[in-house]
């Protein structure tokens, strides 16, 4: 096999030809390796590549059988491995143990091969950071990859590995599908482990799954990571069928929810909200009922919600570098973080207030929501902007609370998503005039990922994306 063959093939075909025999492991790493040399150097996603990665092993009975996978180096964790957060406060940390959801990457099959680079803490959704620089966009070099998880999305729309780790605590595994091209599910929370402890009122917020570019790899995914038993207190079931059979049931006929109007202070342009519209029109044309839908949720409370985490988070945070012997000021953290940190510790956390305010929004969206099956909306209301963005955490001239004003405002379609539990994907349905992707959101019912992997895969029949790929590869 050689690179152009390499990067053509999602991680499902990988799988099936290292089964047959007709390509190893090793050579798949080896290809990983050689694909990292050929486009990294441009996009600047990958930040480590495994000395040893030829030889990581991985279950030989996996649906991801030899398949390389990169690993957001946020989140999840690999014991004796680098986990920097993408913070100098951080740098050089190792992780002590293997999280489960790495325990069930390997069970899967897949051979991790290296780090990609997250945003500091995973705080912003553009990729850029102190500790590792800028990741470009593969469809356009001058533009963001999204973040936080925009190193495994521009390693994976450049060809690098078929499909990689990424997590999403407001949007951070869809902003980057968004804008590279990709497809990219939030699962329900708690559909897959994080560890969080129970009694959290912000657990499920935060979720690890993989970026991919086919709705095959994203349901095999789901079968790989979630969870056997219900788990948390969304209580969610189990399948009741594995997700990858769901390819070949029908989808029915379904009541869906059309957002045409913004849900936040900024504007979305007219070729995405254009793009909306023709989905829908493709939907209705599939037999299934369109209707519009507004704003569900009051954004002020969202952003509430937001910064009431901030004393929380600063005393985590400040017992963290306590234990690594470093201190917190502006060698360690980017400006946005060190104010976050700093108006945080100057207040009280209030678990009450956290969790009343959880509690009305989570009200206030199943009640606008609820006689709908599927709601169609924007993944970003505008396109991946330049590098050096105001949303940017190295932005030395926002205060705290206006970056958490405005970090409600441009992802205005995502985060609400990850407070009250529902499952949502962005897919490559679309591209501008000029080249650039554009990725919609479909959300299901909390536990109703079925139904997403089923008008996923009617979509991707309907308009094929898999061949649209950045004249980087």
């Amino acid at each position: 096999m050689n690179l152009r063959e390499y990067v053509d093939f999602d991680a499902t075909e990988l799988g099936a030809l290292v089964d047959a025999g007709e390509v190893s492991p090793g050579e798949l790493a080896q290809l990983a390796r050689r694909a990292t040399e050929e486009f990294n150097p441009n996009i600047n996603a990958v930040i480590e590549f495994y000395d040893d990665a030829e030889s990581v092993s991985g279950a030989a009975d996996g649906p991801f059988h030899g398949v390389p996978f990169l690993r957001k180096d946020l989140g999840a964790t690999e014991s004796g491995r680098l986990q920097e957060r993408g913070s100098r406060l951080f740098k050089g940390y190792r992780a002590e143990s293997d999280s489960y959801f790495f325990s069930r990457a390997r069970d899967a099959g897949l051979r991790t091969v290296g780090r990609t680079a997250p945003t500091e803490f995973g705080s912003a959704g553009m990729s850029e950071s102190t500790l590792c620089g800028v990741t470009r966009n593969p469809w356009a070099l001058g533009r963001t990859a999204g973040g936080s998880s925009g190193g495994s999305a521009a390693a994976v729309a450049a060809g690098v590995t078929p499909i990689a780790h990424g997590s999403d605590g407001g949007g951070s595994i869809r902003i980057p599908a968004s804008w590279c091209g990709l497809v990219g599910l939030n699962p329900s929370a708690c559909r897959i482990s994080d560890g969080r402890p129970s009694d959290s009122p912000t657990l499920g917020f935060s979720r690890e799954f993989i970026l991919c570019r086919t709705v095959r790899d994203m349901a095999t995914g789901l079968d790989a990571f979630s969870d056997r038993l219900p788990t948390g207190p969304f209580g969610i079931a189990p399948p009741i069928r594995p997700f990858l059979d769901e390819l070949s049931q029908p989808t029915g006929t379904l009541r869906v929810g059309i957002a045409r109007t913004k849900w936040g202070a900024t504007e979305v342009e007219p070729e995405i909200l254009s793009a909306v519209e023709e989905i829908g029109l493709m939907l209705e044309a599939m037999g299934h009922k369109v209707v519009d839908v507004e704003a569900p949720y009051d954004p002020e409370l969202k952003t509430r919600i937001s910064i009431a985490r901030a004393p929380e988070v600063a005393r985590l945070l400040e017992g963290e570098a306590r234990t690594l012997g470093r201190p917190i000021d502006t060698h360690t953290l980017e400006p946005i973080n060190l104010k976050k940190f700093e108006y945080g510790r100057a207040r009280t956390f209030d678990g009450h207030e956290l969790a009343e305010n959880i509690r009305k929004i989570r009200l206030q969206v199943s009640s606008a929501i609820d006689g709908f099956d599927l709601l169609l909306t924007p993944t970003m209301p505008i396109f991946a902007p330049a590098h050096g963005s105001a949303y940017s955490t190295t932005n030395p001239t926002l205060s705290y609370k206006e970056f958490a004003e405005a970090d409600t405002s441009l992802y205005q379609y995502l985060g609400i998503f990850n407070v009250t539990g529902h499952p949502s994907v962005s897919l490559p349905l679309a591209h501008s005039t000029s080249g650039l992707p554009i990725g919609i959101q479909l959300v299901a019912r909390i536990g109703g990922e079925a139904t997403l992997v089923r008008i996923a895969r009617d979509l991707e029949e309907g308009r094929p994306w898999r061949q649209r790929r950045p004249s980087l590869s």
